[in-house]
């Protein structure tokens, strides 16, 4: 009588066939720089936050330099109304005065961020949290004056990013940056993306958003 297969035996021979098949393209992207754009109602399922956060670590594990750069809109608008803090609206874009900034840092750069990073951590990675305004990452005009503290990306200095590549580490960024006087501007998250991307002429630009 055939003996049965051991299920570990298959779902390792499984895994086996797959890393097999991707080494091809693990190869090429060997040493690349990829930054990843992280939105949506992903970050609110712990579930697919996990599993973000699982493949995030097994792309570094294979040589891959990989930079978070998140949002939290329905984070910051939910703060917003437990605060009873009302915005107002030109053209459909949200006005960002200095009290609905300071909720906008607290939510991307404290509860936000640090979930990412907790999630990376968890799976075994080594991740760091800060956002456009440390070490000078992104310095920022004004997008709109209508809009008040919404800002648009003019330099970028990834010296920051960089040293934390060598340490094996993984930045998670918040998409805020300073400006000339010191103040902080929200800006949008996928253009944080594509700016980081770009002054870092990174291998790939990945969007994981609803939008």
């Amino acid at each position: 009588m055939p003996q049965k297969e051991h299920p570990m035996k298959s779902e390792w021979l499984t895994t086996a066939s797959t890393l097999s098949k991707a080494l091809p393209y693990l190869q090429r992207y060997d040493g690349a720089t990829v930054v990843i754009k992280f939105g949506g109602h992903a970050m609110g399922s712990d579930a697919a936050m996990e599993s973000f956060a699982r493949d995030v670590v097994l792309m570094q594990q294979v040589g891959v330099n990989p930079v978070i750069v998140h949002g939290g809109g329905p984070m910051i608008n939910d703060m917003l109304k437990r605060l009873d803090i009302q915005s107002d609206f030109v053209d459909g874009k949200r006005v960002t005065d200095a009290a609905t900034m300071e909720v906008v840092e607290m939510v991307l750069s404290g509860r936000v961020n640090k979930r990412i990073v907790q999630a990376i951590n968890a799976q075994g990675g080594r991740a760091v949290g800060l956002s456009g305004k440390d070490a000078s990452l992104m310095t920022c005009d004004v997008a709109d004056p209508k809009l008040g503290l919404v800002g648009k990306p003019r330099d970028i200095d990834p010296t920051v990013l960089n040293t934390l590549f060598e340490a094996d580490m993984i930045p998670v960024i918040a998409p805020l940056g300073a400006g000339d006087a010191g103040e902080t501007f929200n800006i949008n998250g996928d253009t944080v993306a594509g700016a980081i991307a770009a002054a870092l002429k990174a291998d790939r630009l990945l969007l994981l958003t609803d939008v």
